[in-house]
Order: C-alpha cells, then sequence, then structure tokens
C-alpha cells in the first residue's frame, strides 16, 4: 500500500491560513494597519472602495523596508518581530507570526511600494496568489504603500460569503477604531469610495473619543485610573444616562491591543450596579497595562481572546476602580450619617416634575349609607347609582381594593408593571393572583361588547365588566396596535405621509449610527423621514405625519438601537420603524371618557387580527375571569 500523507504545495497551504486570518475586507485593514503602527508610522491614511472588495490601500510614512526585506515578508512565517520562542513573552508589537502578509498574498492581488530613509531608491513589488509578478527599484516616498485589490479573487466561494457594502464597512470602521483608539498620538484618515470618513489629529486620550464619537461624548466621560503592581489601569466610562440597549461603546485594551474578554465585562458592569436597568450597558474605554509575561495573546488566530495569569485580581481591581470613579463624580450615591436623609427623594422620582397635592371631597358621602363588614367597606346602592363617572371610579377601586388587586390597579404601579413585561420574558409577568402560564386571548363577539358596560378609564387603563369576569385594556397599547397595523398596511402600497418641519432637528451621531442611518435611507424615506447631513450631524427635515415632534428624537435614538443590532431585511427594518412611530405616536393619544368613545374604540381592538400584544411584544389585554375572582375569598 502506498503512502497517503504528504506536504501541500504552498499556496494550498497560505490559502487555508488566509481563511483563518482574514476572513472579510477587515481583517485585511486590522493587519496591514498594525503592520503599519509597528513600523513606527506617525501618520496612516487608508483607501477603500467598494467595502475593500476593489480596493485596501494603507499609506504610512513608517521606517519602510528594503528590496530583500519586501520579498521576503511575504513569505510564512517570516518576521522580524521575534526570534524565539521566549519572544512571544515579551511582546511589544501587535502582529508577530509572520502569516498576515502570506495569506493576504494568497488570495489577492498586492502591489507594495516601501522605501528606507537611507535608500536612495525604493522597491515595487507586484503579487498575485503567492505568485511573484514583478519585482523592481522605483522612485517613491519614505515608508509603506500598500494595494490590496480583488480580494478572494481566486477564492469566489470566500467572495459570495461577504455581506452588502454597507455591512462590510461597518466591520471596517469596527476594526478602524479598534486601532485609533489607543494609538491616539498617530494620525489617521479613512476615505471610502472618495468621501473622507474620519480624519484624526494626534491628540489626548478624550478627544480620540470625542472625534470618533462624536461631540456628545465629551461631558459623558468619567475619568477612571489605578496603579497597582498586577495592573495599571486608565480610561473612561460613560455615565449611566448615555447606556445603551446594544453593547455599542465597549472597548478593552491590554498594552494598547484590542481585545474582548466577558469576565472582565461582568466587572464593569458590576461597578455600575443599581445605577442601570438590567437591559441597559454601560459605554467604557479602559486600558491596562500588564507585565507581558502575564498575560498569553497567542490563544486565537485574530489575537482578540487573551489569557491573564492575575485575571481575579484585575477583575476585583477593575471594579473597585470603576466605582470609585463614579463615586468621585457623584454618579454613585454616598452614604453620609450625619445628613438628614428623611426628604429624600426616591431615584425613580428624581427626573419627575413636582405635581401640586389635590384635595378632593366626595361631595355625595353619606354616614348614614354605609356599613362595615370583614370583607373591607363597601359603598351602598346609593354612590353606584348617582350616575356620575367619578363615584363610580371610586366605588369600583375601592371594591378592587378590597378584593385583593389593590397595588395592581393603581394607575402608577399598573403602568410600572406592564412597561417591564414582555412576551419573552416570563419572570416579568404581572402577579395577578393566580398561576396563570400565559395571557389568555380574550375572544368577545363585537355586537356584545356595543351592549356591555360601563367602562372606567383609570390612568392608561379600561376596566369593564363582562360576563366572563373583569376586562383590563392597556389602551395606549391597544392604539399602538391598531396604528401599526394601519401602517403597515399602508406602507407596502404607497410612502406614508410626511410632515415638513419650520426648524430641522439636529442629532449628533457617531459613524456606525450614521452609517447604519444610510443603509436603510429608502425605507427610512418612504416611511416619512427627510434629513440631511453636516459631517456627523443629522439634520432632520420632514418626519412622518403620524409621529408627534415632542417624540421624534426618542424615537430616532430607538431606531438606531435596533439598527446596529444586527443586520435586517426590508421587511424587518419597516416592522422596526413603524413599531417605534406608533410607539411615538400613542404616547399623545388621550381615550376620551365617555361611554360610546370607549366602546367604539375597544370594538376597533378586537376587530383586529392581533390585540392580544402591542407590536414591541408587551401585553395589551388582561381578564380576570368569575372563577378566578371567587379564589380570593
Amino acid at each position: 500500500m502506498s503512502d497517503i500523507i504528504r506536504l501541500l504545495p504552498d499556496h494550498v497551504a497560505n490559502q487555508i491560513a488566509a481563511g483563518e486570518v482574514v476572513q472579510r475586507p477587515a481583517s485585511v485593514v486590522k493587519e496591514l494597519v498594525e503592520n503599519s503602527i509597528d513600523a513606527g508610522a506617525t501618520k496612516i491614511e487608508l483607501h477603500i472602495k467598494d467595502a475593500g472588495r476593489t480596493l485596501i490601500q494603507i499609506v504610512d510614512n513608517g521606517k519602510g523596508m528594503s528590496s530583500l526585506d519586501a520579498r521576503m515578508c511575504f513569505e510564512r512565517h517570516a518576521t522580524s518581530k521575534i526570534a524565539c520562542a521566549d519572544d512571544l513573552f515579551a511582546l511589544k508589537t501587535k502582529g508577530f507570526r509572520g502569516e498576515a502578509l502570506a495569506s493576504i498574498a494568497a488570495i489577492a492581488h498586492v502591489t507594495l511600494q516601501t522605501k528606507r530613509a537611507t535608500d536612495e531608491l525604493g522597491t515595487k513589488i507586484l503579487i498575485e496568489g503567492t505568485e511573484v509578478i514583478n519585482q523592481e527599484p522605483i522612485q517613491c516616498p519614505v515608508g509603506c504603500n500598500f494595494e490590496i485589490r480583488n480580494l478572494f479573487f481566486n477564492v469566489p466561494a470566500r467572495r459570495n460569503f461577504l455581506k452588502s457594502d454597507n455591512v462590510e464597512f461597518k466591520h471596517i470602521i469596527d476594526e478602524f477604531e479598534r486601532v485609533v483608539l489607543p494609538h491616539h498620538d498617530i494620525a489617521f484618515r479613512l476615505v471610502h469610495n472618495d468621501q473622507e470618513i474620519y480624519h484624526l489629529a494626534p491628540g489626548p486620550l478624550r478627544k480620540r473619543i470625542v472625534d470618533v464619537f462624536g461631540k456628545k461624548f465629551n461631558d459623558h466621560l468619567v475619568p477612571v485610573t489605578e496603579q497597582t503592581d498586577i495592573v495599571a489601569l486608565d480610561g473612561f466610562v460613560g455615565k449611566p444616562e448615555v447606556a445603551k440597549k446594544s453593547r455599542g461603546e465597549q472597548f478593552l485594551f491590554v498594552n494598547n491591543r484590542f481585545f474582548k474578554d466577558t469576565y472582565f465585562n461582568h466587572a464593569i458592569s458590576a461597578a455600575f450596579e443599581h445605577l442601570l436597568p438590567s437591559k441597559l450597558f454601560p459605554g467604557y474605554f479602559l486600558f491596562l497595562e500588564v507585565d507581558p509575561k502575564q498575560i498569553d495573546v497567542n490563544v486565537h488566530p485574530t489575537k482578540t481572546e487573551i489569557k491573564f495569569e492575575e485575571d481575579k485580581a484585575i477583575y476585583s481591581i477593575i471594579r473597585s476602580a470603576v466605582r470609585l470613579g463614579l463615586g468621585k463624580f457623584n454618579i454613585t450615591p454616598t452614604l453620609d450619617f450625619d445628613r438628614e436623609s428623611e426628604f429624600d427623594l426616591p431615584m425613580s422620582m428624581i427626573n419627575q416634575t413636582p405635581v401640586a397635592p389635590e384635595i378632593r371631597v366626595d361631595k355625595t358621602y353619606n354616614p348614614f349609607h354605609v356599613h362595615n363588614t370583614r370583607e373591607g367597606q363597601f359603598s351602598s346602592g346609593n354612590s353606584a347609582s348617582n350616575g356620575t363617572s367619578g363615584t363610580k371610579d371610586k366605588a369600583f377601586s375601592n371594591a378592587l381594593n378590597n378584593a385583593g388587586f389593590g397595588s395592581q390597579f393603581q394607575s402608577a404601579s399598573l403602568d410600572e408593571l406592564w412597561n417591564t413585561e414582555s412576551v419573552n420574558d416570563e419572570s416579568n409577568r404581572v402577579n395577578t393572583g393566580w398561576n396563570e402560564e400565559k395571557p389568555q386571548q380574550v375572544q368577545l363577539d363585537v355586537e356584545t361588547l356595543r351592549s356591555i358596560g360601563p367602562f372606567i378609564l383609570k390612568g392608561s387603563f379600561v376596566v369593564g365588566s363582562v360576563p366572563e369576569g373583569l376586562l383590563v385594556i392597556h389602551y395606549r397599547r391597544a392604539y399602538e396596535r391598531m396604528l401599526y397595523d394601519d401602517l403597515m398596511r399602508g406602507f407596502f402600497v404607497n410612502p406614508l405621509a410626511s410632515q415638513q418641519l419650520i426648524f430641522p432637528m439636529e442629532k449628533q451621531m457617531t459613524k456606525q449610527e450614521q452609517l447604519a442611518w444610510n443603509e436603510h435611507e429608502k425605507t427610512l424615506s418612504r416611511i416619512g423621514f427627510n434629513w440631511s447631513w453636516a459631517e456627523q450631524e443629522l439634520h432632520i427635515d420632514g418626519i412622518p405625519q403620524i409621529l408627534d415632534e415632542s417624540t421624534v428624537l426618542s424615537c430616532v435614538d430607538k431606531i438606531l438601537e435596533q439598527l446596529q443590532m444586527g443586520t435586517l431585511d426590508k421587511g424587518e427594518i419597516a416592522h422596526t420603524v413603524l413599531s417605534q412611530i406608533a410607539f411615538g405616536g400613542s404616547m399623545s393619544f388621550k381615550l376620551q371618557s365617555n361611554q360610546e368613545a370607549i366602546s367604539d374604540f375597544i370594538s376597533r381592538l378586537f376587530e383586529a387580527d392581533e390585540h392580544t400584544f402591542s407590536p414591541s411584544g408587551k401585553r395589551i389585554i388582561a381578564q380576570i375571569t368569575n372563577e378566578q375572582l371567587i379564589q380570593l375569598f
């Protein structure tokens, strides 16, 4: 039997290595920019065309290479950064394995122009799929100029797996941000399809963060610093008010190398305990300096996962330092035993507008028509039959209070409970006093509904009696559902009506938010938004007609959060945007308190195909059956 094990040809081995190192155009950007930094460049320019499919060009003013080095740098495992195994534990550079350029050359057309300061002439070398086509001396500036064209030209399957240009360029922006933040002493410039995206001058870290993510960050950065024998920590965390639902601006660096670590991320989140709701994530830009011997960066091909020898100690230091930084700037509550705290407001009420107390007198009260029982105090038929809606409301509320529903049917607490409830979060369901796996799909005949009453309008809720028991409807969510259904039906037929604003609304955006917005510009325009750009500032000139002006910016924020969470098709983006518009439109809706208006509104709700949940998955309607009421006594 013949031998079956053989050595792979170099071009096959390089393509296999390229599969690990070069996953998409952003991977090429990362490797080449890091090489420029290792070469001591103080100015780096990045030119992109068609999100890297057509061209990726990196121009730097580093130390350059000789003609022999220019040829050798494309060989596998050829590197100037390590010489022996011990060097792996004293790394000061970004790259070290010597696989990046060989992998890139295996799947693209590469042109390199380079020159050292001591040489009269530079070198130009052309490589196509690991094959050297030409090498000649030329006149060029000091430094390196890499041109990567036709990425994946000889691996069409990999090219077909690339996403849209907007998605691929978003990944390039991600890698670009991860490099420019720790190296704020280097000038960077990014140009995409001949349009300048970033032009970053050298400066302090805070300035670099503001230049990258926008001016709005300048007033929301809290400094964090700590010096220990194990780790030196420096950087900023964002204030709680700029926390987001997505993990957007979260950056960890060790020795100026970006890395991901859920363990350390948990340490930062723990420092924000009691400052943020569970579904919001803080932003941070933290830089760790650790002895290279105490870490291992060679555990992942992209070097984004790093092992720490003293990870538990570093966890505690990060948590304490962030907590201390928040405390210094009075972000966290402090204990002062000498201060009178009896008149302090709860955290949830700090931003609420004070409301003057009201004194209400029940003019129909008659002490001779009231009797006490073990079950509670009930008004006699006199108060129930006087015809005033306020007395009915009070009588019904008293009955519910004494039946064990008091805390659930007070509008403030019920609003709070319903706002946290979601279809996908069983733990947050309203506790109605019995074990109910799912809210019942309430099906009632429309004609029957018209004859049922009276309905009581209580806060954002309608409470009424039906043959099966009690019906509770969150009427704002009901209106949100009906509004969403109408918008969605009209969207696929004609563009939605837009209203022009006399004074445009302005909103600062990060580059990531700007890209996400532009990626779906056709859908957003069809829905009714009109806008223009002034650098990273969005000027909103027109809004959907159904949207109230006071809710526009909050609606835009929620749209951006959804857009940045993942790739959405046209139907999904329409659902995302229209659901936010419907939510914003429902905030200004007021249901009339007369019985006819309420009955008509409920009839419209039950005529809809879906009337149990709002577009965002929040419960609209709940039914308390007679059996469940009996069980409470």
